[in-house]
C-alpha cells in the first residue's frame, strides 16, 4: 500500500491520501486524444549489462538527450500505451499492465536493450497514476493515458546497442482518439506504401515503426478519411493493419481478424482482450489471413487499440470502390465495446481477472 505522501527527489510532496481527491482544472466534456502536461514523471535507469533497478518520481519535465544517442541515431527506442480509469466509487484501475510489461520485454530482447521487469514495470505505472491521479478523468470523460517509454540515452557514434538507458512514464487525461461521440472511421486502402514486412519489426511496439506512415495517412487525410489500413508487404492482398491499430471483419457470427504470426501484426492487448471477450460471447473468432476482397463483403468491420478502444468503421475505400458497413441499431462492435468499457469502468463484474487496484 502507498504511503499517505511522499516526497520526489526536488522534495515535492505528493499526496496519496484519496480522501483529499482534488480534479485539475480540465473541461472533461471537450477533452480529445492530444497531449496535456500532468504534475509528474517516473524515471528509471541503467547502464549496459546492468538491470534496471530504482527509480523515482519526478516533476514533468524536459529530458537531456545526448545528439548522440542510439535513440536519435538508430531508433533504439520502444514506447507502451495503457490505460487508468476511475469507477464510480472513485477508485482507481489499470487494464492489463501485465500485458504491456511482457510487450516491451519481447520488443527489448529484439532491439538489444534491457528492460523492466513485469513487477518493476506495473510498480512503475502505478507511482506515475498516483502522482497524477488529480488528472484520472471522471467516470464516463475519458481516462488517463500512460506512455511508458524504454530509450537508449548513451553516446554511440558506431552501429551497436547503447552504453545506458531510460525508463520513463508519463501519462495525459484523454478522451476519444478519432472525434467525440466514437463516430465511425472510414479507411483508404492504402496500395503504394506497406508498414512491416516479414522478419522485421512490425510485430514490437519499436518507435521506428510510426513515422513511415505519416505520408499514407497524411494523403489520406487530405481525401477525407479517418486513417490508412495497410497491407501485407509480400503480396499486397490480405490486410494487415490501420496506421496504430488492430482490424476485424464480422460476417454472420465469425469474427475474422489478421494472423500476427509472421511478426508484422503488433500483437494489440486490446485486440487480444476482444478476442477473449467475443469467445465466451459465444462468436466464432478466427485468426487467419484476411484477403481485401473478404473484408469488403463483411458485415461490420471494427479497430481495436488502446486508444481507438473498439471503434466502427462506417466504409473502406479500395482502388476507388468504396463498400460501407452495418453501423446501426445491436452491432457486434457496440456488444464487444460495451463490454470491455463496462469491465474497465467498473460497471460490469471483472470475471477475468485484468483490472489491477492502484487506489
Amino acid at each position: 500500500m502507498a504511503p499517505s505522501a511522499q516526497s520526489t527527489p526536488d522534495g515535492t510532496t505528493i499526496d496519496n491520501n484519496c480522501s483529499s481527491e482534488k480534479y485539475a482544472d480540465v473541461n472533461w466534456d471537450e477533452l480529445g486524444f492530444s497531449m496535456t502536461e500532468t504534475d509528474f514523471m517516473y524515471v528509471m535507469k541503467c547502464s549496459i549489462g546492468e538491470n534496471f533497478d530504482e527509480g523515482s518520481i519526478i516533476p514533468y519535465g524536459n529530458i537531456q538527450l545526448s545528439p548522440c544517442s542510439t535513440l536519435v541515431n538508430y531508433g533504439q527506442g520502444l514506447f507502451e500505451g495503457l490505460k487508468a480509469y476511475r469507477k464510480e466509487d472513485g477508485k482507481i484501475q489499470l487494464f492489463r499492465p501485465d500485458q504491456n510489461a511482457l510487450r516491451m520485454k519481447a520488443g527489448a530482447e529484439r532491439l538489444c536493450m534491457p528492460s523492466p521487469s513485469i513487477g518493476k514495470f506495473v510498480d512503475a505505472v502505478k507511482q506515475t497514476v498516483l502522482a497524477n491521479k488529480r488528472w484520472v478523468p471522471p467516470m464516463g470523460k475519458g481516462s488517463l493515458y500512460v506512455r511508458p517509454l524504454l530509450m537508449g540515452m548513451g553516446a554511440a557514434l558506431g552501429l551497436g546497442p547503447s552504453p545506458e538507458y531510460m525508463f520513463l512514464v508519463f501519462a495525459s487525461p484523454v478522451g476519444d482518439y478519432y472525434n467525440k461521440g466514437r463516430k465511425p472511421m472510414n479507411l483508404l486502402v492504402e496500395d503504394k506504401h506497406r508498414r512491416a514486412s516479414p522478419g522485421g519489426t512490425g510485430g514490437i511496439k519499436t518507435v521506428a515503426n510510426y513515422s513511415p506512415v505519416l505520408s499514407a495517412q497524411a494523403r489520406a487525410k487530405a481525401q477525407g478519411f479517418s486513417d490508412v489500413l495497410f497491407l501485407d508487404a509480400a503480396m499486397g492482398k490480405y490486410v494487415e493493419e490501420v496506421s496504430a491499430c488492430n482490424i476485424f471483419a464480422v460476417k454472420g457470427d465469425v469474427i475474422s481478424t489478421p494472423q500476427i504470426t509472421c511478426g508484422t501484426i503488433l500483437p494489440g492487448i486490446t485486440r487480444k482482450s476482444i478476442i477473449e471477450i467475443a469467445l465466451a460471447l459465444g462468436y466464432k473468432v478466427e485468426e487467419r489471413l484476411v484477403p481485401v476482397e473478404e473484408l469488403l463483403d463483411a458485415d461490420e468491420v471494427f479497430c481495436t487499440g488502446t486508444a481507438v478502444v473498439v471503434t466502427p468503421v462506417g466504409s473502406v475505400t479500395h482502388q476507388g470502390k468504396r463498400v460501407e458497413y452495418k453501423e446501426q441499431g445491436e452491432t457486434v462492435c457496440h456488444k464487444l465495446y460495451e463490454t470491455l468499457t463496462g469491465i474497465q469502468t467498473g460497471r460490469i463484474e471483472d470475471k477475468m481477472g485484468w483490472m489491477v487496484d492502484v487506489i
